[in-house]
């Protein structure tokens, strides 16, 4: 284990994390919010800490898969610790604990939220935890690779190591151009969408933070009514964006690049697409025919809203699910665990991972009917590797395995089965609400310290795709 090249790297992830909370420092100072000067001195406390660490480059600077797996899961872990310093100092939030959990939930763009009164939280407070979604969107060493220069291909292994789904490759030979370009469709991308929600009426500090929560597709509110008080455009708009930030980002750069055939024509856009409207379809059928909604329009509305919001593990809503009929339910249930395209800013197992445990299944049982047949399972109507096909296979044991402890551990709160379920189910997926005591119109402020970090670990196994957090439990990883 390379040891000073690991701290190396979370020095200048600390920096990165510093020059941030510049950000709501000064959002602070524009509304004349003492709380700001918390995000001052908190700003410090990183830099300082991350100048400590960089000052010296180490001589030995090969990262191999080890190391990039535990730069990964340890640059997360400290910007999460060092994340909630400024809520904490600036009183906005009282415990370490629940500062703690909201900041990961920020990072991981789960939008799990332990605030009750959105009236008492300060703007500088709530600028950072939106502009934590928007950082941990994309990934905040996929930004340090773009911006900082670092030697040879040993950079994949952090690009691996923190980009979501099964596979991770390079849209162009330099790892560092790789990772300009997907913050270059990014940014272009949310500025976009500010724009947009400014000419629709939304204020525009309002704009800024629901922008920054769309496009990390983390979903936290700023308001108690949260965003189901603004318009139907609004809404509509936001509804567009988090399906776009649910695509793979590869296929905006083949887009770009006038590749259309392979941008369009990929198994995983096009069943991310089916599944979403085939979902769409039948909640607005089932909760137009209940009765909840005066037309289709609007149940349409309503269902194609909270459907993009729960498969791209975003998280905002603007009707209270719970109340949905038990079939709408269900879907959104089943999306919570399909979740977004590899490489995009959403959570949840992946639909590419869906489709290939799907076609591994079916490979199986033709193999049980024909012992002699030999079969392969192909993506994009490639083959898919074996090494692939297992690591698939080994993701989604570790994911039963992590969501059974959690589960486990956090009975203990005596919530219900349905809050605990679907609390694992909303964290370790990155998506917020869950049902009942955590549904829509709840919040997790009700679990006590230790389910917190519970389900803080579950946010960040989720997010970083289960092993760089599990591997920091094996011990022969700390040797040298």
């Amino acid at each position: 284990m390379n040891y000073r090249m690991v701290f190396y790297i979370i020095g200048y992830i600390l920096r990165i994390e510093g020059g941030a909370m510049l950000l709501p420092a000064l959002t602070g100072w524009i509304y004349l919010e003492e709380e700001g000067i918390a995000y001052v001195i908190a700003a410090g406390i990183c830099l300082f800490a991350g100048t400590l660490l960089t000052i010296k480059k180490p001589k030995n600077t090969s990262i191999f898969a080890k190391e990039g797996f535990v730069i990964t899961s340890l640059s997360w872990i400290a910007l999460s610790i060092f994340g909630a310093l400024p809520m904490l100092i600036c009183g906005d939030i009282t415990d370490y604990a629940s500062a703690f959990f909201e900041v990961v939930s920020g990072f991981t763009t789960t939008g799990a939220s332990i605030i009750t009164d959105y009236t008492n939280i300060s703007h500088a407070t709530n600028l950072w935890r939106c502009l934590t979604h928007w950082l941990g969107g994309m990934g905040l060493l996929v930004f340090m690779l773009a911006i900082i220069p670092m030697s040879g291909g040993q950079t994949m292994h952090i690009m691996k190591a923190e980009s979501p789904g099964p596979v991770v490759g390079k849209l162009v030979p330099r790892m560092r151009q790789t990772a300009g370009i997907l913050y270059k469709i990014y940014f272009a991308l949310t500025v976009v969408e500010l724009a947009l929600l400014v000419i629709s009426g939304v204020p525009f500090f309002d704009s800024v933070c629901y922008t920054f929560a769309t496009a990390g597709t983390g979903g936290f509110s700023i308001s108690n009514a949260g965003f189901s008080e603004y318009s139907v455009a609004s809404k509509v708009i936001i509804t567009v964006f988090m399906i776009l930030f649910g695509v793979n980002f590869n296929t905006y750069y083949f887009i770009l690049k006038k590749k259309f055939k392979e941008a369009f024509t990929t198994e995983e856009v096009i069943w991310y697409f089916v599944i979403y409207f085939i979902s769409v379809g039948a909640i607005t059928a089932n909760i137009y025919n209940a009765g909840l909604f005066d037309s289709v329009p609007m149940a349409l509305h309503h269902a194609s809203f909270n459907a993009a919001s729960v498969m791209t593990t975003t998280g905002f809503a603007i009707s209270d699910f719970n109340l949905w009929p038990d079939f709408s339910k269900f879907i959104l249930l089943l999306l919570m665990f399909i979740g977004a395209c590899a490489g995009s800013t959403g959570g949840g197992m992946k639909v590419p991972r869906i489709i290939l445990l799907v076609k591994n299944v079916k490979k199986g049982l033709m193999q049980v009917i024909h012992p002699r047949s030999v079969k392969v399972v192909k993506l994009n109507g490639e083959k898919v590797d074996h090494e692939t096909m297992r690591m698939v296979n080994v993701y989604f044991m570790s994911f039963i395995l992590v969501y059974v402890v959690s589960l486990l551990l956090i009975s203990f709160e005596g919530m219900g089965i349905t809050t605990e379920f679907t609390a694992i189910a909303a964290t370790i997926n990155n998506i917020g609400p869950g049902f009942d005591a955590v549904g829509p119109t709840g919040n997790y402020s009700s679990f006590g310290s230790f389910s917190k970090i519970v389900l803080s670990f579950d946010m960040l196994a989720g997010r970083l795709e289960m092993f760089p957090m599990l591997i920091l439990l094996v011990p022969s990883t700390w040797k040298k």
